[in-house]
């Protein structure tokens, strides 16, 4: 099978540097370019990658190279809409940062482009692909806790607004300004925009969608972002399990423009840790727990180092497979809906100070 001939836009989404190896190692894919959205990002990929041709121009690079036959858009949430347009129109298939759009409208239009173009479009939720996750997937589907009762997951991390400031642009975030609540200064956008990994899984894991949800929001550990870092989601599924999530930005940073060692600040960049409570027992998952921190170069600074890569390669290969073999990808954006109705579900409690129910 020929390689993937693939490309990258924007280039200004926080997981962007996270395609860097899988693109240059896996012998599927032929990285053929990229078009950046500013002068600023330009100049960090440049430092970081050589002999990728850069563009400044989405049309100009495609234009370039014709043989482009899949594009992954790294860019802010607004964006996405377009770019999906320019590329169905060419044919190009699309792998999507984790949000696609907040506006269900833009949703529906997203959904009627792919269709008629016959191009794949693939949600990156690579926490689906993590091998800790994949294990409890395992141990859940061998039923050896047997029924799910409740489900109780944390996806905390530092926030990526220093490095990447359309994610605390609440038109750029979440497409529009919608101030949380009455009398909140603080607008739609923040952690939970960062955060559907969570809601997406434990759809798939209880095998049931969302049937009410009540969300809180806490004050801002980052008083000087305008939008938020902290909230509570509980509720419960159609099929009666109870769930409690935690989708915050509730771990500290240094406010460095380039992640590097240093970013995090002890004891760690990010905790996704799942729970599941069954009629026989107790499944409890570290997704993250394989990664090592330490103090080291440069200038002894606090930092971590990955373990595997595993999730980001299982990813990209799924990708790879639909569009060679025809297939449609497992994070699509029909299914993917149902989360992002969640999520907004969760807005929507926030506002009104009452559940949802979807």
């Amino acid at each position: 099978m020929k390689p993937l001939k693939i490309a990258m836009m924007s280039m200004t989404h926080g997981h962007t540097r996270k395609y860097y190896q899988v693109l240059r190692e896996n012998p599927q894919l032929d990285w053929v370019a990229v078009a950046t959205a500013n002068d600023e990002v330009k100049e960090v990929f440049l430092n970081s990658v050589d002999g990728i041709p850069c563009y400044d121009s989405e049309t100009e690079m495609l234009d370039a190279h014709p043989e482009i036959e899949a594009v992954v858009l790294a860019s802010e949430n607004s964006d996405h809409l377009r770019q999906m347009k320019l590329c169905a129109e060419r044919g190009i298939h699309i792998l999507s940062m984790k949000i696609p759009t907040f506006d269900m409208d833009e949703y529906d239009e997203m959904i009627d482009i792919v269709e008629k173009s016959g191009v794949v479009c693939q949600i990156e939720l690579e926490l689906h692909y993590n091998p800790v996750v994949r294990r409890l997937k395992e141990l859940n589907d061998s039923n050896k806790i047997g029924n799910i009762l409740s489900f109780q997951a944390t996806n905390i991390t530092l926030s990526p607004v220093w490095a990447f400031p359309w994610q605390g642009v609440p038109e750029l975030s979440y497409g529009k300004r919608t101030l949380l609540k009455e009398g909140d200064h603080r607008y739609r956008g923040g952690a939970l925009c960062d955060h559907p990994h969570i809601f997406d899984l434990i759809r798939e894991i209880t095998d049931s969608e969302f049937d009410s949800i009540y969300a809180s929001v806490a004050p801002n550990i980052r008083p000087d972002i305008e939008v938020e870092d902290m909230l509570s989601v509980v509720g419960k599924m159609k099929n009666g399990t109870i769930f409690s999530l935690d989708p915050s930005w509730s771990r500290m940073e240094e406010r460095l423009k380039v992640p590097g060692p240093g970013w995090e600040v002890a004891p760690k960049r990010m905790e996704v840790n799942i729970t599941i409570n069954g009629e026989k027992g107790v499944i409890m998952t570290d997704c993250f727990g394989p990664n090592v921190y330490h103090n080291g170069a440069p200038k002894d600074r606090y930092t971590v180092r990955y373990t595997y890569f595993d999730e980001w390669i299982g990813l990209i290969d799924e990708f790879i497979d639909c569009i060679r073999n025809k297939k449609t990808p497992k994070i699509n954006l029909q299914w993917h809906k149902k989360t992002i109705e969640a999520m907004n579900a969760c807005y929507e409690s926030i506002q009104t100070g009452n559940p949802v129910s979807l």
